[in-house]
């Protein structure tokens, strides 16, 4: 491919991620990352963001998932103008919803 050429965009679902990470000393930390795993890897070493170096380890309690970067941008801002209640029961209802779907498929009995 040429200098001036560019691949074609791929329609692919969730290119980029929000997410809240809970800090060792139970703080929140919002931030945005293509790769989550790797971000948060990054976290743990000591490769990511300044407030989180000195509050090692953290632990990912929230991600959703957007289209493209501008999108996460803007969720990222409104997640940060949350509270901290309002930001606890987004993944609180977040985890609620994850374990109704996992169970739903289980028959009683």
């Amino acid at each position: 491919m040429g200098a001036l050429e560019r691949a074609p965009k791929r329609a692919a679902p969730a290119g980029w991620h929000v997410y809240i990470v809970r800090c060792a000393d139970r703080t929140l930390y919002t931030g945005v990352a293509k790769d989550l795993p790797q971000r948060i890897a990054a976290h743990n070493d000591g490769r990511g963001a300044k407030y989180t170096r000195q509050r090692l380890p953290v632990k990912l309690v929230y991600s959703e998932s957007a289209l493209d970067r501008g999108a996460a941008l803007r969720r990222e801002l409104q997640i940060k103008a949350l509270t901290r209640a309002a930001k606890r029961a987004l993944f609180a209802n977040a985890r609620a919803s994850s374990l109704r779907t996992r169970t739903s498929g289980r028959r009683a009995g």
